[in-house]
């Protein structure tokens, strides 16, 4: 990929297009939502989803709520110098940051930006930054499904194809004082590559197959279980060679809350509604530790139940836990690494009158030891691309591993220009035809 040459051509606010009622005005965030750390025809309907979708339009205050003062978002208008296909082809996640309107570890109070970047193909690439302490990925996906609704011809939320959202998550989870924990924790100032790894479905496949445990008569490995167990063993092979044995690793899975809540939440809860299932790999030799591991993760997951929840409602013996791992992070005595999946996420609905997106892709994070799974595309036929985030020395390692090599596909080629949509700062774009 060519470097990128971004030139802004214009900055203005966008604020709703009605103001928001005074009743309205303070947006609690809920507990969850105070412990997650800050990551981050189309100006019209930008306005208009902004009246429904209002603490978008305001500002954070002291980690306790968000001011829907209707302060509006920044909005960048930019051209590049160089065509689509350049990005598409082979593209760089360091380079395709360029077309975000900020820097995703540093947008102060603001909740929500975005970029519009023109190419000179005529391509066009809509770059969204969207605060982590108010949303989690699948309200971020809400919204920018809300927004093409309206951008498509939707006259305003009511009459779209899109349920509106519910900003009522600090009722289910109490905000209160968390003074000594620092929800950054985990943001690293150490310099972190992001590096894009595309498997075929065959490949996934057979991954799937290699590691179902049939001595335990175990069902098959989904998708994400199989490549979660199989990218874990080949960094701590590629980077350490074998464990630390005075090291506690840790791997973390995120695991949405909607649905595990009693009643269950509907998918357009707005806000922080996901935590991480935490388990302790073994170390078994070759693909017995790929088993134990989809076991052990399978086994995690089932303990963000009920019972889980209660006590994050609660929020006390939570977060005390969460300082203990702060205080092992910091110290050193804890490797965790993180897994986040959006497959099969509604992002591919995300019409904004020009047709569906068919590339979905992730931003380059400064988050340590973080895998994001995001669907390969319409054309992969259940592919699935694999975005890790490592320290600069551990992947030069990683990523001339021959196992992993073996594996995947290092270019990812298309047959012509697409949308691309990037997650934790979202990208949205589309192509000539």
């Amino acid at each position: 990929m060519t470097k990128l040459e971004v030139e802004v051509v214009s900055t203005e606010t966008i604020k709703p297009s009605s103001p928001t009622p005074d009743h309205l005005r303070r947006h609690k965030l809920s507990f969850l939502d105070q412990i997650q750390p800050p990551i981050f025809m189309v100006k019209q309907s930008l306005s208009k989803t902004l009246t429904q979708y209002y603490p978008l339009a305001g500002r954070v205050i002291e980690n306790a709520y968000v001011d829907c003062n209707d302060q509006g978002a920044p909005y960048v208008q930019a051209r590049v110098r160089s065509p689509l296909s350049d990005v598409i082809s082979q593209p760089e996640p360091n380079q395709l940051n360029q077309l975000l309107p900020c820097e995703l570890d540093n947008v102060g109070d603001l909740v929500l930006a975005v970029q519009v970047n023109v190419f000179d193909c005529g391509g066009m690439a809509i770059g969204v930054c969207i605060s982590h302490k108010v949303a989690d990925a699948l309200s971020l996906i809400m919204f920018l499904n809300s927004w093409a609704s309206i951008s498509r011809g939707d006259c305003n939320i009511k009459n779209s194809t899109v349920n509106p959202p519910i900003f009522d998550l600090a009722t289910h989870f109490p905000p209160r004082s968390i003074s000594g924990f620092k929800p950054s924790t985990g943001i690293t100032r150490e310099k972190i590559v992001t590096k894009r790894f595309v498997f075929s479905a065959s490949t996934v496949a057979s991954l799937r197959s290699k590691y179902t445990d049939n001595k335990n008569n175990e069902r098959k490995p989904t998708r994400i279980e199989a490549l979660s167990a199989f990218i874990w063993a080949r960094v701590i092979a590629s980077t350490q060679g074998k464990p630390n044995p005075n090291t506690l690793y840790k791997v973390l899975h995120a695991v949405n809350l909607r649905t595990r809540m009693d009643p269950p939440l509907p998918e357009y809860h707005f806000g922080n509604v996901s935590r991480f299932a935490m388990s302790s790999p073994s170390f078994d030799e070759g693909e017995d530790m790929c088993c134990g591991m989809v076991g052990q993760m399978r086994e995690a997951i089932k303990t963000i139940n009920g019972d889980y929840i209660a006590k994050i409602k609660d929020g006390n013996a939570h977060l005390k836990f969460l300082k203990q791992r702060a205080e092992e992070f910091m110290k050193g005595e804890v490797a965790s690494f993180s897994f986040t999946s959006l497959c099969r996420f509604p992002l591919y609905e995300t019409d904004f009158g020009w047709s569906k997106p068919v590339w979905v892709a992730s931003a380059s994070l400064t988050f340590k030891n973080l895998v994001v799974f995001m669907d390969a595309g319409p054309g992969s036929s259940g592919g699935i691309e694999v975005w890790v985030n490592l320290k600069e020395e551990d992947m030069a390692k990683f990523q001339d591993d021959e196992q992993l090599l073996a594996s995947c596909h290092k270019t990812f080629h298309k047959t012509y220009l697409v949308y691309n949509v990037l997650t934790s700062g979202i990208l949205v774009s589309r192509g000539v035809q």
